[in-house]
């Protein structure tokens, strides 16, 4: 699933081909949206801004509409110049926004949704997010009140992929993030400090901050290495992976330098 990096990243590129441009047209191919009119409810407005809030993507008009987008496992967006072939086939678009320069696409949903701009505030599936991991100050408090407000038997690995807890996070950055900090992510979250909670969540702002702004992944120290000596032990302990969490997601650490 794209991680935060990658949705602000999309925001970004989508703002620089479409903010302050003249929109030709909006298609909606994908057949689920085929009696929404959306190219009618949308046409002649400009659009007023961009933006993300962990996963989710927000592409807001100057009639109180909204477009609302979270990839999940097998959306993408992708931002080509006009007459450039798409990365994915054509049939898997959902949404086709042009303007005489750019074409941009939505492949492949699975959550795309027009929005009244109040229904945005108040649905709790966003509503409900904690703060966004890359938002220009990061609302350390919430972060920490959300936490302890959860369970705290509950594994903090598992508790760090909660977007209730903090949002943008995924199975890439939250074993990076433990790894870096040397904290287990199999200890339960009750036992696990603010000071060490927060540690986390500061390594790895700079590092998605990085991928965000377009500057790169930073190289990954353990995730997608099972198997591989620990890049910290001197002793040459193996990383590990087992499923965590009721979605079972993948979690990677070392059994050797995190405590």
């Amino acid at each position: 699933m794209p991680e935060g990096d990658t949705i602000h990243n999309a925001a970004k590129r989508i703002r620089g081909a479409l903010l302050g441009k003249d929109i030709q047209s909006i298609e909606t191919p994908h057949p689920r949206h085929g009696k929404d009119r959306w190219p009618e409810r949308l046409a002649g407005q400009a659009l007023r801004s961009v933006d993300a809030h962990g996963k989710h993507l927000f592409l807001r008009f100057d009639n109180d509409l909204t477009l609302h987008s979270h990839l999940r496992m097998t959306g993408w967006w992708g931002v080509y110049p006009r007459g450039r072939r798409w990365g994915r086939a054509p049939r898997r678009a959902w949404l086709v926004i042009r303007t005489p320069e750019h074409e941009v696409v939505q492949f492949d949903g699975p959550v795309l949704e027009l929005l009244t701009d109040s229904r945005t505030r108040f649905d709790q599936r966003i509503a409900g997010l904690g703060p966004d991991i890359l938002a220009p100050e990061l609302d350390e408090d919430m972060f920490v009140r959300r936490l302890r407000e959860d369970d705290q038997t509950r594994p903090i690995g598992d508790a760090l992929l909660d977007q209730r807890n903090i949002a943008g996070l995924g199975t890439i950055w939250r074993s990076e993030g433990c790894f870096l900090v040397g904290l287990d992510p199999w200890r339960p979250t009750g036992e696990v400090t603010n000071d060490e909670a927060l540690a986390v969540v500061r390594e790895v702002r700079p590092r998605m901050r990085a991928s965000a702004d377009g500057n790169g992944v930073p190289e990954m120290t353990i995730y997608n290495r099972a198997g591989r000596p620990c890049p910290r032990c001197k002793d040459g302990t193996l990383i590990r992976q087992r499923g965590q969490g009721e979605n079972n997601r993948r979690t990677f650490w070392c059994p050797g330098c995190q405590s």
